[in-house]
């Protein structure tokens, strides 16, 4: 009975929200105006879940720039509690463009005017990658998942390269983000979003240099590190397969989260 409740709650907040957000779409093509109608949607969310979150490292960022934010991705939570975590900045995702045909929500994902990436056309994908590198010149920082989907258990699955060499070619600092404890909230598969504590680990920037394409895989190992090393919901050992290093250079453009 409680947990219907707080669906009806969520219900009703998400709907005239998300159609605000739309309606201010034309108005507005660089989406600032929506960022903070979603911001108070995923409060929402968190609220009547009972989620509460416990940000470490957030003073290490200078909130007058844009970074291109590297996480770990566990859960349909970790939107909304990046969004919370990092207050000072605007963010914007890299998401599949699937997404921007479910109802409400993907209207709503669209007008924000998050990043939509349609990974099979190549065409689509290096034009997605174009409205990036707008977006930090804009100031805007972008969020990246690597991993490319979820996990399952909380485990740090292998990155692929599409986020760091977005940070190289655009000459902008990476910040690793680790996020604890979503998945045992709402784990994949499940929509019953349980109440807890959810732990948010904010790295100190990394600068990046120019595009160089071994310094941006060891860059992706660093950082993959990093992160793995602060996990405390499990490591899935992870093995970089040499064997399919072209095929990966070869899809280097399309993987952007």
């Amino acid at each position: 009975m409680i947990y219907c409740l707080k669906l009806l709650v969520i219900g009703l907040v998400t709907l005239p929200l998300c159609l605000l957000i739309v309606l201010l779409a034309p108005f507005e093509r660089k989406g600032k105006l929506a960022y903070p109608i979603g911001r108070l949607w995923t409060w929402t969310i968190l609220k009547t879940g009972g989620i509460r979150l416990r940000v470490r490292g957030l003073d290490r960022l200078d909130p007058s720039r844009p970074y291109v934010f590297i996480a770990n991705h566990q859960s349909h939570l970790d939107i909304p509690v990046l969004m919370h975590a990092l207050p000072p900045f605007q963010l914007r995702w890299m998401a599949k463009k699937q997404l921007a045909y479910v109802p409400i929500f993907g209207w709503a994902l669209w007008a924000s005017r998050h990043i939509l990436v349609d990974r099979i056309d190549r065409g689509s994908a290096m034009a997605s990658f174009r409205k990036a590198r707008e977006k930090i010149a804009d100031g805007i920082s972008v969020v990246i998942f690597p991993e490319g989907t979820r996990s399952s258990g909380g485990h740090v699955l292998p990155f692929k390269r599409g986020g760091f060499l977005l940070a190289a070619k655009t000459i902008t600092p990476i910040v690793p983000v680790t996020i604890n404890g979503s998945w045992s909230l709402l784990p994949r598969g499940d929509w019953r979003v349980r109440a807890g504590e959810i732990e948010v680990i904010v790295d100190e920037p990394i600068p990046v240099g120019r595009y160089d394409g071994r310094k941006v895989s060891a860059l992706v190992t660093r950082v993959r590190d990093m992160i793995e090393s602060h996990s405390r919901d499990g490591v899935r050992p992870y093995t970089n397969n040499s064997e399919h290093a072209p095929a990966r250079a070869a899809q280097d453009s399309l993987e952007l989260g």
